[in-house]
C-alpha cells in the first residue's frame, strides 16, 4: 500500500506572456477541496478584470480525487495542460491556478495548451516539490511490568511518540509510516513474549497489552 507521495512544497507563482495575454499561475499545497475554493475565491479577488480562471488539482492518495477546468477557453486548452504539468511530477495534495489577461490577439488552440503548460510549470518550479509520508496512528495499553520492553521498541525503531498518560492503566499513541505498522506491531508481540518475530502469528493476547489502531 503506498505510503508517500509528492506535494508541492510552498505556496508560489509563475508568468508567462504571449502576444499581449499575461498568463499568471499560483502554485500551492492543499489537503481538501475548501483549501481549494478558499484560494480560488482569493485569487478571484485579487484579479477583478482578469478573463479566465482555469485550473486542475489533485486531491486523495488511495483514491485520488483530480479535476481540471476550462473556464470558457477552447475545451481542452487550459486545465488538461495544467493537470498534465501536476501528474508529470507525480504530485498530490496540490493545486495550480492560471489567471489570463486576454491581450487582443487571439492564440489558437495550441497557443493557449503551451501557455497554459509553461506557466503552470513556472509556478511548479517555484513552489518546489517535497515527499510525505502517509502515517499510522496506534494507541498501546500495558501493564507497568511491561513499560521497559515497550520503550526499548519505540527507542529501537524510532517511533514518534503523539502522546502518553494513564487512564486505567498506562498508554502510549503513537505514528508511523504505513508501511511499517504491522512490522511494529509484530516486534511488540515479540518483545512481549520473548520470541523471534517469525514466530509472531499476529493473533497472540497478552494480559494488559492491547494495541489498537485509531488511524
Amino acid at each position: 500500500m503506498k505510503d508517500n507521495f509528492n506535494t508541492l512544497k510552498d505556496d508560489q507563482f509563475g508568468i508567462y506572456k504571449d502576444r499581449g495575454s499575461k498568463f499568471i499561475a499560483y502554485a500551492f499545497p492543499m489537503v481538501s477541496l475548501v483549501d481549494f475554493e478558499m484560494k480560488l475565491a482569493s485569487i478571484q479577488k485579487e484579479h477583478p478584470k482578469a478573463r479566465h480562471f482555469c485550473y486542475a488539482y489533485n486531491l486523495g492518495i488511495d483514491e485520488a480525487q483530480h479535476r481540471y477546468n476550462d473556464d470558457g477557453e477552447p475545451g481542452g486548452s487550459a486545465g488538461l495542460p495544467i493537470h498534465n504539468q501536476l501528474l508529470s511530477n507525480d504530485l498530490y495534495e496540490s493545486g495550480v491556478i492560471v489567471v489570463r489577461y486576454f491581450g487582443g490577439k487571439k492564440l489558437g488552440v495550441p497557443g493557449l495548451i503551451n501557455a497554459y503548460k509553461e506557466s503552470a510549470k513556472e509556478a511548479i518550479n517555484a513552489a518546489g516539490v517535497v515527499r510525505k509520508f502517509i502515517l499510522s496512528v496506534y494507541r498501546i495499553s500495558f501493564e507497568y511490568d511491561q513499560t521497559g520492553l515497550i520503550m526499548r521498541v519505540i527507542n529501537d525503531t524510532g517511533i514518534k511518540i503523539i502522546e502518553n498518560g494513564y487512564l486505567d492503566k498506562p498508554f502510549i499513541v503513537f505514528s508511523v509510516r504505513r508501511s511499517e505498522g504491522e512490522y511494529i506491531r509484530t516486534k511488540l508481540l515479540g518483545m512481549l513474549l520473548n520470541r523471534e518475530l517469525s514466530d509472531i502469528s499476529g493473533d497472540e493476547q497478552i494480559e494488559g497489552y492491547t494495541l489498537e489502531q485509531l488511524k
